[in-house]
């Protein structure tokens, strides 16, 4: 696929990243200067509002331009990627539902004001009470497995539900560059797998048994899988309800969730690929998914957050082990989880800042980026060529708007950070809301037990003398 599609205006404001580059590089000052970021507050997410906004613009054009007028469309963001209310709330007031998938990111979503018919329910492990809640609110929700659809339908035959309900399969179509982010695979956890044995006809008779059931879900993308491969699922998925439909003699299926997982370019300020190309790419494989006959709902995550959200950390120290310049900061596993244990798969940019927050100069210096952790692989970067760090200056991971600042991995007993929105004030400078306070020690402690000090100490085996 030819990057350079979205650097032309056609495809996305800011293809490029030029704009949006800049606009970090003074939301980077303007936390040094305002005091966000600073000796006493070492860690930082930076959110870009107006990036977000733009994305959320994109991904409704980019459909737009290829759907039948008066298609009922909805995008539905995965609240996985960045479980944070301001952040569903922002993306609500811009047109975008909400994807959960745990008790937690439904009740995220709800505080956010996202409405149940906006909302869309997937979990490989519903429980009981989940499905019934789900039912009782008019969320959709797709079933993952025959169990679950026993669920289902003990809880139609006691009561009504304005719920649209579906099945998720798998089509089994391979997986991509990182195997634990393949969700397509032959043995993957997710939905009915359509290629084994007896599953394709199952899936019918489900839909013939059940009118209830009018959407049909498949989720096959996530980083590292092509853009062939994604369309390649849709496709198969399309086939299937036409399938359904011709045999049931009727119109049953009535819309398709295609699921979300449009990768990320995390190698530069590029937008790449675009919702747009991907919305082409559909169109020309699969033209009777947009002529009207079928509602579509999308599940996008990563790719409307993560090039929108920065990490900055101070410098703390500056040594030398080795030979090689090693930065020590107060940014690791515990934002950064997947970079540390698994850097070949999730690589991060980083870029350096000075004392007061500007971006660095001076030749590039091959160094190591570290963490505060305790253990010697908590590196955000290793072998890095940068501007050499240097005690007090900055290091900001780039592109961590989604799976980075709001997944906080509590080692060492680490603070979670606090997350600040930012857009230009309209006076030439940047003002910031706050999205997450920083963690305290007292909240700390708090989720360490600190309420049942004594109740180990205090429990006692019964004497039986």
């Amino acid at each position: 696929m030819d990057g350079r599609d979205g650097r032309d205006g056609r495809d996305g404001r800011d293809g490029d990243g030029t704009e949006r580059s800049a606009r970090r590089d003074d939301a980077v000052r303007a936390a040094v200067e305002q005091g966000l970021l600073g000796p006493g507050t070492p860690i930082v997410g930076l959110l870009d509002i107006t990036g977000i906004r733009e994305a959320a613009a994109e991904l409704r054009a980019a459909f737009d331009a290829v759907t039948a007028p008066g298609t009922p469309v909805l995008h539905a963001f995965a609240v996985k990627a960045t479980p944070l209310v301001p952040v569903l709330r922002l993306l609500h007031t811009e047109g975008i539902g909400a994807e959960v998938a745990s008790p937690g990111e439904l009740a995220l979503a709800r505080a956010a004001g996202v409405p149940p018919n906006r909302t869309v329910l997937d979990s490989p492990a519903k429980t009981p009470a989940e499905l019934r809640e789900a039912l009782a609110l008019g969320i959709a929700v797709n079933a993952d497995n025959p169990q679950e659809l026993d669920r289902i339908d003990a809880l139609m035959r006691s009561a009504t539900s304005r719920s649209p309900l579906g099945i998720r399969v798998n089509p089994q179509v391979g997986g991509g560059s990182i195997e634990a982010t393949s969700t397509a695979t032959a043995t993957s956890k997710f939905g009915v797998a359509l290629r084994d044995e007896g599953a394709h006809e199952w899936v019918v008779r489900a839909y013939a048994d059940r009118p209830w059931l009018t959407r049909l879900h498949a989720h096959t993308g996530s980083q590292g899988i092509p853009l062939s491969l994604m369309v390649q699922g849709v496709a198969e998925t399309y086939a299937l309800a036409e399938e359904i439909n011709r045999r049931l003699g009727r119109p049953q299926i009535d819309t398709l969730d295609i699921g979300g997982g449009l990768p990320v370019n995390f190698g530069s300020d590029d937008t790449t690929p675009t919702y747009a190309q991907y919305a082409r790419l559909l169109s020309e494989a699969v033209p009777g998914l947009f002529d009207g006959r079928y509602g579509l709902v999308t599940e996008f995550g990563r790719s409307l957050l993560a090039k929108h959200g920065t990490v900055v950390a101070r410098v703390e120290y500056a040594k030398s082990a080795g030979g090689r310049p090693v930065a020590i900061t107060h940014a690791g596993v515990q934002v950064a989880t997947r970079t540390v244990y698994a850097p070949g798969a999730w690589p991060l940019r980083i870029a350096a800042y000075d004392g007061k927050g500007r971006p660095k100069e001076g030749p590039a210096v091959v160094q190591d980026v570290a963490g505060p952790a305790c253990f010697s692989g908590d590196l955000l970067a290793e072998g890095r060529a940068l501007p050499l760090l240097e005690q007090g200056d900055h290091a900001a991971a780039l592109d961590t708007g989604a799976y980075y600042f709001a997944h906080h991995y509590a080692y060492n007993s680490l603070a979670r950070p606090g997350i600040y929105g930012f857009a230009p004030d309209g006076a030439g400078g940047i003002a910031f809301a706050t999205v997450r306070e920083p963690q305290s020690l007292d909240e700390i402690v708090a989720e360490s037990g600190g309420a049942h000090t004594d109740s180990l100490t205090t429990l006692r085996a019964p004497d039986h003398r």
